[in-house]
C-alpha cells in the first residue's frame, strides 16, 4: 500500500484530494493547522501542525516504521478569494513562503519519491480578453497581478531546484479557479462561485444581489472532482515542468452569476458595484495536461447546481441557528 501525505488536508481541495487517494487505495496522513470545517476527514491519520515551523514539517513526514512517504501533496497555503489576497499581501508572502521553503526542504531530506506542489495561474500577467492562449513557458518574464502569484512563482522555483538536486520527482500544477461543495462560502476568504451561491441563497426571490466589478472579467471555473483527478494524473506522469490545470471553456463573471441564478430557480436583479476583481482575463493552453488524457467531466452548469445545493443547505442551517439565538 502506497503512503501519501496531504498538506492542507483541512482545506477545500486538500479534503477532496484525501478522498481521491483513499479511493485509489492509499494510506493517507492529512496535515493542517485546522481540522476540516465542513466534513470529517477520511485520512487514516490527521495531525494539527503549523507548517510554517520547520520542525512541524519534519514531524508531518515522520513515519513510525522509519520509512518515508511515497508521495507528498503540498496544498497548504494562506489564501482565499480576491477579497482576501488583495488586502493580505504580507500574510500571503510571509506565511506561504515559510510553508513552501520548509516543506520542500524537509521532503527532500526525508527521501520522498514524488512531491506535488499546488501553484496557481495567478503567476501569470494580466491579459486582454481577446488574447490567444499562453503556454506554461510564457510565465517568464514574469509580471503577476498580485503578491499571491509572486510567492507561488518563487515556490515553484524552490520545488524545481530541490527536484534537480535530490532524487525527488517534482510535479507542479497551476490551478485555475476551483469550486464545489465543502469549500469556504462565507467569512471573507470565499472565492467568486461560492460567494455568489451564498448571496443568491440568502436573497429573497425577486431580490437584488451585489457583484464586484462590471461582470466582464473572464475566468475558467473547474469543478473540484475534475481538479483532483488532474492532480493524480499529473503526479503519476513524466511531466516535470509546470502544468496549467483547468477547463478549456471560459466564462465571464456575468455568465457565472446567471448560472448561479438559474441553479437557484429564483429571479434576481444584479447590481454591479466597485470591488476587487483581479485581472481582466485568463486564457491558458491546456495541451500539457491534455497529453495525459485528462478531460474535465463536469460542466459549469452541473457543477454550480451541485455547489449551490450544498451552500443553500449551509445557509439554511446558519439562518435556523441565528433564529434560535
Amino acid at each position: 500500500m502506497k503512503r501519501a501525505l496531504v498538506c492542507g488536508a483541512g482545506g477545500f481541495i486538500g479534503g477532496h484530494l484525501v478522498k481521491k487517494l483513499k479511493r485509489e487505495g492509499y494510506w493517507v496522513r492529512g496535515v493542517d493547522s485546522k481540522p476540516h470545517e465542513f466534513a470529517p476527514t477520511q485520512a487514516d491519520a490527521f495531525r494539527l501542525l503549523d507548517l510554517r515551523d520547520p520542525q512541524n514539517c519534519r514531524t508531518a513526514l515522520t513515519l513510525s516504521d522509519g520509512g518515508s512517504f511515497d508521495e507528498v501533496y503540498q496544498l497548504a497555503a494562506d489564501m482565499g478569494g480576491m477579497g482576501f489576497i488583495s488586502v493580505s499581501e504580507c500574510e500571503v508572502l510571509h506565511n506561504n513562503a515559510l510553508i513552501n521553503i520548509h516543506m520542500t526542504h524537509a521532503a527532500a531530506e526525508a527521501g520522498v519519491a514524488r512531491y506535488f506542489f499546488s501553484s496557481s495561474v495567478c503567476i501569470y500577467r494580466d491579459m486582454q480578453p481577446d488574447e490567444p492562449p499562453v503556454t506554461e513557458d510564457d510565465a517568464i518574464p514574469a509580471n503577476p497581478d498580485n503578491e499571491y502569484g509572486w510567492e507561488k512563482l518563487y515556490a515553484e522555483r524552490v520545488a524545481m531546484a530541490y527536484g534537480r538536486r535530490h532524487p525527488m520527482h517534482v510535479r507542479i500544477a497551476r490551478f485555475e479557479n476551483c469550486y464545489g461543495p465543502e469549500g469556504t462560502w462565507t467569512g471573507g476568504r470565499e472565492k467568486a462561485p461560492a460567494a455568489l451561491c451564498r448571496k443568491v441563497a440568502e436573497a429573497e426571490d425577486h431580490g437584488t444581489i451585489e457583484v464586484w466589478g462590471e461582470g466582464t472579467a473572464i475566468r475558467v471555473f473547474t469543478y473540484v472532482d475534475d481538479l483532483v483527478d488532474g492532480i493524480f494524473a499529473l503526479m503519476h506522469s513524466d511531466l516535470g515542468d509546470p502544468v496549467n490545470l483547468g477547463r478549456e471553456d471560459r466564462a465571464t463573471v456575468a455568465d457565472l452569476v446567471r448560472t448561479v441564478i438559474e441553479a437557484s430557480g429564483k429571479r434576481m436583479t444584479i447590481k454591479y458595484v466597485p470591488g476587487p476583481v483581479g485581472v481582466q482575463a485568463r486564457n491558458f493552453s491546456k495541451a500539457r495536461i491534455a497529453s495525459l488524457g485528462w478531460k474535465p467531466k463536469v460542466s459549469l452548469e452541473e457543477g454550480i447546481a451541485r455547489t449551490y445545493s450544498w451552500i443553500q443547505a449551509q445557509v439554511k442551517v446558519a439562518q435556523d441557528s441565528a433564529s434560535r439565538t
